[in-house]
């Protein structure tokens, strides 16, 4: 307490206290203050200057947005597809949750809705989020595409993964386009956008489009975790001058990707949920990244 606070309220309390004292005396005189209610004065005025208010620490509450749940202050969890209204529910989250750095996939079947889903990728990686499937993960198709936008990627032993071609509202897939024309080249600028060289774009595209959308491509933790490598591992020194205007480049290939789609009056479904399609409910062996032929 400052110096000159303790005089001012010693002389508020001997002001207040003949009032607060005061009974009548016999003969109609005001009675002297007490010594004991003065000192109760001072007490309670040093009471209530001493010891301040402290208020109630805040009760953390878990809130939904979408697929997207906050379950820490620095945590989110996705379970569930993405539609056309998941990156705008992104966008509320990361405005009401500046602190959120980590995103766990839990239950992830896919997307309804592919340009949304591009755009969701683009937002977890500016946001510079880490992506994380634990061991009881499941992981499948779109949200493959999600997981492989954060900026670091950790795969427990336990989770899964499955890849498979999309296919648009006409019924056509990736293999009824030019390998790099139209939908392909949109998805091969995303991997370009998220961290992968050329070469490993092409390569993991290929991949995913070597089984039909009626069908999945069933990865282990082990499987998923050989791309993830590739894309961890340093640049060629070809691309060191072109992964340096990366940023100018991300923000074009927003815009190819759209005009790809939109221009084909496409609406992409990338969607692998067998409880949905009717698939055996008895997964194939697990695929190994060495029986691809371009691998």
């Amino acid at each position: 307490m400052k110096r000159w606070l303790a005089p001012l309220i010693a002389c508020a309390a001997l002001n207040a206290a003949p009032v607060l004292a005061q009974t009548p005396s016999g003969d109609g005189s005001p009675a002297v203050a007490s010594g004991s209610s003065l000192q109760v004065s001072l007490a309670l005025a040093a009471i209530r200057f001493a010891v301040p208010h402290k208020a109630a620490p805040p009760v953390w509450q878990e809130a939904q947005y979408g697929p997207f749940r906050v379950v820490a202050p620095d945590r989110i969890e996705m379970a569930g597809a993405t539609d056309s209204a998941t990156p705008a529910q992104l966008a509320a989250l990361l405005r009401d949750h500046p602190g959120v750095r980590r995103l766990t996939l839990l239950r992830c079947p896919g997307t309804y809705d592919d340009i949304a889903n591009l755009k969701l990728g683009r937002m977890i990686r500016e946001a510079g989020l880490a992506t994380h499937v634990p061991a009881n993960g499941s992981v499948r198709s779109g949200a493959v595409d999600l997981f492989l936008a954060g900026r670091e990627r950790v795969i427990e032993d336990g989770a899964e993964f499955a890849v498979h071609s999309w296919r648009d509202r006409f019924g056509r897939e990736a293999g009824d386009f030019a390998p790099e024309e139209g939908p392909n080249r949109a998805y091969l600028e995303y991997y370009r956008a998220v961290g992968m060289d050329p070469d490993s774009a092409r390569d993991f595209y290929a991949f995913t489009n070597s089984v039909p959308h009626a069908d999945a491509l069933w990865l282990a933790a082990e499987d998923m975790r050989g791309w993830v490598a590739r894309l961890e591992r340093p640049a060629r020194p070809v691309l060191a001058v072109a992964q340096a205007a990366q940023p100018i480049v991300v923000r074009e290939v927003a815009a190819v990707d759209l005009s790809a789609f939109e221009s084909a009056g496409m609406a992409l479904l990338d969607l692998a949920a067998p409880e949905a399609e009717g698939w055996s409910t008895t997964r194939p062996a697990w695929a190994s990244l060495d029986s691809h032929p371009r691998l």
